[in-house]
């Protein structure tokens, strides 16, 4: 589709250029330069700005990730090249002070005098400070711009206790930075709950108590009267009406903004008294060749403090300059805003506050999942108005647009909240193009498809980089993805949804393939299907893993290197690299000598215990080197592997049913138990949880499962596609008052057309979301056998029953593959690699810091090079093909990686992004350039193994690597002396202590961990790797 507005050039000959002067270089103000040369396609005016800040326009939305990486450059919102290729003209640390309105000149506070034809001031906000005494003493900041974090971060670093002051947007803002910085916190807010502009009192109630959990404390509803101060004007607390005293050692003010309008008050244009330059809804001031733009402008009494009004106003004057024949207005902005505030996914939209007279609402909160949805519709339940979503947010785009449009409902408003009843989820089709995809940006879907169209994107990536959609919080990329592959259908092009770039087809493509074919080797399978001579990577090793799980079921360490970390060692990598172990308690049901060996063996090994959500025990902080002397006492008590770690069944969780309860109807937990065990071990596309509830009562919650039984007078009600967690999905009915004989065959059917048709990791509901026809077309393919595959369903799923093996017992019975499991392959010794403290009774890992004493630092080991000397390692038999190990020298970590048996890599084997000893465990792959990597089993970093860089985006996290051979069937290293490198890399040296946790930090710099990139690599929350890859 065409843009909003065409832009044609007003003037078609040749004319002087005409010089805009942009007042102000902020996130509004370098978002009007943008569109304005956008816009500007006969190149007619030279634009000229000033910044009062020493640096280009920053991401101020971003502040609180400077706090990660103490970059500036990483905030910006265009490179300092990109005005000088633009030909923009940039006057920094120069306020422009005054406007000679008749001669049209702006005067700087550097003596400069700038011509101007046209002037826009977006001068933005500066942060207000309650009048109330000693409140600018030292001690006390506000945020609002780099200079200010650089202050706090400073003065935090010899303080403990702080407050913010402000439980807004932006206060919360300021308390994740203080948080993050270690310190003791109280939230002060006037109001008596937190985001009032934004959330009722329920959705406010659950994000504190979330914020409660982080042991952050509060003051809301009563303002503090004056700043307490020593001697030297020092804070030392904030007083209260009350006359209570909260002790502080800092405070920051983040409780509102006003507009800076300094400069249109010395240039007599018209300002509001309490301050805003009054615009029309052109944005014009009072003087017609002055505009006036964001958190500065004042229109319809308003002045917007988000940045997405701020844009619209950017764009519509950019389109009125450029174009006599374009005649938009600025007819209000949208307040919706969606964020992830102390770690909670926060959204409003619409009329979130829209009144009973007009309003009627319906509300979700689910508070084990921490979950509260409020949607407000019209009296007559036609139109969505607006909504407020805490702690799930993933439908914001989606719903913002559906209030947006005002146009009626295709479904009942109850489908909105719980799932259409058809299973079907709306899809981007159904969204007007007007609709907002990305709020951080203001980028609708007409750009989006416009973009597509005009502008020849045919990735995500390209999208981003034209449009800025996904650039910001990252959450609306999955529905910019969707919109992308449903307009390049549309337009007829080939729409590549292949598992990675070494195979061109999807799972479901490569699992018909490989059935059909009969290839059982990932070897045989890249080599038949995929890219010959490719290592492959962390992507489709562990999708083809599964597959060939999937379709022949035999030992899953037969295939160790393509299997992701967990299947590897069959258990939970967690903290620190230790392994959780949870054994199967079909159907929750115990004896309590069973519960008498779990204790004894966590009590052997010090491990930490805990009861799963799935009725199971979870054994935590299992070295690996131990896993198999666990496993052996587990099996000889009769326990199996519960498969925690893999893709596949996880439990079937049971009520008590008519074995105990007085309402009971059906016997849950013997029926839990039979299909638990019927279907254990099964690998699919990603985890299954189940569960059977022996009545309508439904206290197992069998409707929120990827299948789960209700017990009936006449049988069993078969539900599936449902799940909780991070997108929970209510239950589709599959089949009501079904024998439990024929439940058997309904769920044997359904699980294996799930294994064969679903994308990698994708979950049942998902599935069934875009599955043509919804449960409909579900039930008649498993019931009423419409495609005729259910024999060949009922077999495959016979043969993965029959061929049941426990993965523990294999391993314990197994020498060689009980040595797998050693922490260091030339040695017998064990090292800690994470120190342990106790807490309520039990031995857990210290807390992993975001402030450490130094930040990390790829070592420096030039100076060695003359010390050097090649050390025979360990036989090349020793090493997996394809896979890594651990060797130690002296108090160091090396690991060592095998790539075909002909490529060889060393490097360091701790991961810096948190400092875990983990790398040689990590999956190898390589690119469309042949660069190998390993992927950091953590958090999914990836590392080239020549160079050490890591290529996920974080540049500040590099390896050390070490030359490499093999000699006379050895592998050698070339290493300078064991003392020597262990100053640079021992693992006493780098080990996380009790001593970097935020409980006794005082002694500490105030630098702060890299724990992440800034920019979206593939998750919106970018602290962790991608989530492509997330087994």
């Amino acid at each position: 589709m065409p843009p909003k507005d065409e832009i044609i050039p007003a003037i078609q000959e040749e004319f002087p250029k005409l010089n805009v002067v942009v007042i102000g270089l902020g996130m509004v103000g370098v978002y009007f330069i943008e569109k304005l040369i956008s816009f500007d396609t006969r190149k007619r005016f030279r634009i000229e700005t000033f910044s009062e800040e020493p640096v280009v326009a920053y991401n101020r939305v971003g502040l609180t990730q400077y706090f990660s990486h103490r970059s500036e450059e990483r905030l910006y919102m265009q490179t300092p090249s990109w005005y000088e290729e633009q030909d923009v003209t940039v006057h920094l640390g120069d306020k422009a002070e005054r406007i000679d309105r008749e001669n049209k000149i702006v005067y700087s506070s550097k003596g400069l005098a700038v011509p101007y034809d046209y002037c826009v001031l977006a001068t933005g906000s500066y942060a207000w400070k309650p009048p109330m005494p000693n409140v600018n003493s030292s001690g006390v900041f506000v945020y609002r711009t780099i200079e200010d974090l650089n202050k706090i971060i400073a003065y935090a670093a010899n303080c403990k206790k702080s407050a913010v002051i402000g439980g807004g947007l932006l206060g919360l803002e300021a308390a994740k930075a203080l948080h993050d910085l270690g310190l003791d916190l109280t939230i002060v807010e006037a109001s008596p709950i937190l985001m009032p502009r934004q959330l009722d009192k329920k959705g406010a109630k659950l994000l504190l108590s979330e914020i409660e959990k982080l042991g952050i404390t509060h003051a809301l509803g009563t303002p503090p009267k004056e700043v307490a101060i020593d001697e030297n004007k020092t804070i030392t607390g904030l007083v209260f009406p009350d006359g209570k005293i909260l002790e502080l050692d800092m405070l920051v003010v983040a409780a509102g903004i006003r507009p800076r309008d300094e400069i249109a008050r010395n240039s007599d244009i018209s300002v509001h008294q309490r301050g805003g330059i009054f615009v029309d809804d052109k944005l014009q001031t009072n003087d017609p060749n002055i505009f006036a733009i964001g958190e500065v402008a004042l229109h319809g009494g308003m002045i917007y403090g988000l940045v997405a009004p701020g844009y619209e106003m950017a764009e519509t004057v950019a389109a009125n300059l450029a174009s006599e024949k374009s005649d938009r207005k600025f007819n209000g902005g949208d307040l919706s805003s969606k964020l992830k505030l102390m770690g909670v996914h926060v959204a409003s939209f619409g009329d979130y506050f829209a009144k009973d007279d007009v309003a009627m609402h319906l509300t979700y909160k689910d508070p084990f999942g921490s979950i509260y949805k409020k949607l407000l519709f019209s009296k007559d339940g036609k139109k969505l108005l607006g909504g407020i979503l805490v702690g799930d947010t993933d439908e914001y785009a989606k719903l913002h647009a559906l209030s947006k449009s005002k146009k009626p409902l295709t479904m009942e408003p109850g489908e909105l909240i719980l799932g259409l009843k058809s299973g079907q989820a709306p899809g981007a089709d159904d969204l007007p193009d007007e609709a907002q995809i990305c709020s951080c940006n203001n980028v609708s879907k007409g750009q989006i498809r416009d973009a597509i169209r005009t502008k020849n994107c045919r990735s995500t990536g390209e999208v981003k980089s034209c449009t800025k959609a996904g650039t910001g919080c990252g959450g609306c990329l999955p529905v910019v993805t969707e919109i992308l592959t449903n307009e390049l259908k549309s337009m007829g092009q080939k729409v590549t949804s292949s598992l990675c770039p070494h195979f061109e087809y999807t799972r479901v493509e490569l699992f018909q393939i490989i059935k059909i074919k009969r290839l059982k080797t990932f070897k045989d399978i890249i080599e038949t299907a995929g890219k010959k001579g490719s290592v492959g990577c962390e992507i489709c090793k562990p999708a083809v893993a599964s597959i060939i799980a999937s379709l022949w079921n035999e030992p899953i360490l037969n295939h160790a290197t393509i299997l992701d970390t967990n299947d590897r060692f069959l258990a939970n990598i967690q903290r620190g690299g230790s392994y959780s172990v949870v054994p199967r308690v079909a159907g929750g049901e115990i004896t309590p000598e069973k519960l008498i060996v779990l204790g004894q063996v966590a009590k052997r090994f010090g491990l930490y215990t805990k009861i799963t959500g799935g009725q199971r025990v979870d054994l935590f902080g299992a070295n690996k080197y131990d896993l198999p002397d666990i496993w052996e006492d587990l099996v000889n008590a009769g326990f199996e592997s519960g498969h925690a770690y893999g893709k596949s069944l996880r439990t079937v969780k049971s009520c008590v049913g008519s074995t105990w309860c007085r309402y009971g109807i059906g016997d849950s937990v013997g029926f839990a138990i039979e299909i638990e065990n019927r279907y254990k071990g099964i690998r699919s596309p990603h985890k299954i949880k189940a569960a059977v509830s022996g009545c309508v009562r439904e206290c197992a919650e069998a409707q929120g499962k990827d299948f789960g039984l209700i017990a009936t007078d006449k049988g069993f009600n078969i539900y599936v596609c449902g799940n909780g967690g991070a997108q929970p999905k209510h239950a589709a009915v599959l089949a009501k008052d079904v024998p439990e004989e024929l439940c058997i065959k309904y769920l044997d059917r359904f699980l294996m057309y799930y294994i064969h048709t679903a994308d990698k990791l994708t979950r049942t509901a998902r599935w069934l979301e875009k599955m043509d026809g919804g449960i409909n077309y579900l039930r008649s393919v498993v019931i009423d056998d419409k495609l005729g595959i259910c024999k060949e369903l009922e077999e495959d799923m016979s043969h993965l029953i029959n061929t049941y093996h426990c993965e523990w017992t294999e391993v314990v019975k197994d020498p060689s593959r009980r040595a797998y499991f050693k922490q260091f392959l030339n040695t017998s010794e064990t090292q800690p690699e994470i120190e342990h403290i106790i807490e309520r009774g039990q031995r857990r890992p210290a807390d992993w810091p975001k402030v450490f004493p130094e930040p990390y630092e790829k070592p420096k080991a030039d100076h060695l090079n003359d010390k050097k000397s090649w050390v025979k390692i360990a036989p090349i038999n020793s090493f997996p093909e394809g896979g890594g190990q651990v060797v130690k020298y002296g108090d160091t970590q090396i690991a060592i990686f095998n790539v075909g048996g002909t490529r060889w890599y060393a490097t360091q084997n701790m991961c810096p992004h948190k400092r875990a000893f983990v790398l040689s465990s990590g999956m190898m792959g390589d690119d469309a350039n042949g660069t190998v990597h390993v992927s950091c089993p953590m958090h999914k970093k990836n590392f080239a193994l020549e160079t050490g860089e890591c290529i996920s985006g974080d540049v500040d996290l590099k390896l050390m690597t070490f030359d490499i051979k093999t000699e006379d069937n050895y592998v050698w290293l070339e290493l300078p002396p064991s003392q020597e490198l262990d100053r640079l890399l021992g693992t006493s040296k780098w080990i996380v202590t009790r001593k970097h946790t935020k409980k006794e930090k005082e002694s500490q710099s105030g630098m702060i961990e890299i724990v992440g990139s800034t920019e979206a690599v593939g998750c919106g929350d970018v602290a962790c790797g991608d989530t492509k890859l997330d087994w």
